[in-house]
């Protein structure tokens, strides 16, 4: 008998896809995920000729030789992201929904297979990927008034803190036990009202954005700002969303934020919200950085490189 895999990114983004489409198109599965820079999750699974796996959000070109692995085995693969794929396989059993475009997401990639039968799923999604615009744009038909909305961005915003850590740990909710709570709702406004866990996001994540906020910049100018937090469980919780927070403050500025961490510094950056460009280019030149246009980081980037990376940023964002 077939077995069915469904492997995604932990974040907002990620889950959302996920729920989207199971909503739609209902699977026992077994799931395969975890923190928001886990993102090498096809070396997990041991599929066999004859299963399905449906991948969502996670890197293509940092997963190649894992999916070339199963593709050969025989294994029938769906593939949603938007993250830089590098070269797609050609192949008979792959079905890739890919899309970089920086005004695009996973969830609205599926949004869009699925004809919109799920959208409120991707606004959230689109909210919590920092996507302020084309979450609004995508809310339209759904006709919802301005609290909604705004509720709508707060859980996006709540889901993807939950995500950002070095470890499980770090996270106040396994991204599986998190999905498992959202399964149940078609309706998210339903779930924030129903689901305690809601509740317990949105606090802990405020209470952490103000410790960050408290938080000097090293530097800050109208074209770009670093900021460093120290090497501690909050600040790898929120240092995506403080982020995110920064580049909507500041549309015209690239932001970068760095976490102490054993050996150097875990980087989270996002392009300027009105040029959405260059992200993923500036980190890829370190070894494991990675991402999309508009928001891209570095798992670890040695202090001994460091200055090498204020260097490029600045001439990346403030020549």
């Amino acid at each position: 008998m077939s077995k069915y895999y469904d492997i995604f990114n932990g974040d907002a983004d990620g889950i959302c896809a996920l729920h989207q489409l199971r909503l739609e198109e209902p699977r026992d599965a077994t799931r395969i995920t975890g923190v928001k820079r886990d993102v090498s999750l096809l070396e997990r699974v041991d599929a066999a000729a004859g299963d399905e796996i449906t991948v969502l959000d996670i890197s293509m070109k940092t997963n190649v030789s894992a999916l070339a692995r199963l593709l050969g085995r025989g294994v029938k693969c769906r593939y949603f992201d938007h993250h830089a794929a590098g070269v797609i396989p050609t192949h008979a059993r792959l079905s890739a929904h890919i899309d970089t475009a920086p005004d695009v997401c996973t969830s609205l990639i599926v949004d869009r297979y699925l004809s919109g039968r799920q959208r409120a799923w991707a606004v959230v999604a689109a909210f919590g990927d920092n996507l302020v615009a084309p979450a609004i744009a995508a809310a339209q038909p759904l006709e919802l008034d301005h609290t909604e909305l705004a509720r709508l961005h707060e859980l996006g915003d709540c889901l993807n803190y939950n995500a950002y850590g070095e470890t499980i740990d770090d996270l106040h909710y396994p991204p599986e036990d998190l999905y498992e709570a959202i399964m149940p709702y078609r309706d998210p406004l339903q779930f924030m009202i129903d689901e305690p866990v809601f509740d317990v996001l949105k606090n802990a994540y405020h209470e952490d954005l103000e410790r960050a906020e408290a938080i000097q910049a090293e530097f800050a100018d109208d074209r770009a700002a670093l900021y460093v937090l120290p090497d501690a469980a909050w600040c790898r919780r929120v240092n995506g969303l403080f982020g995110n927070r920064l580049a909507q403050e500041h549309a015209r500025r690239a932001h970068a934020v760095l976490v102490t961490k054993p050996g150097g510094y875990t980087v989270s950056v996002r392009a300027p919200v009105s040029n959405p460009q260059g992200a993923d280019v500036l980190c890829s030149r370190f070894a494991s950085g990675g991402g999309r246009k508009g928001a891209a980081g570095i798992n670890l980037l040695p202090s001994s490189e460091l200055t090498a990376f204020i260097e490029a940023f600045r001439a990346a964002y403030a020549p």
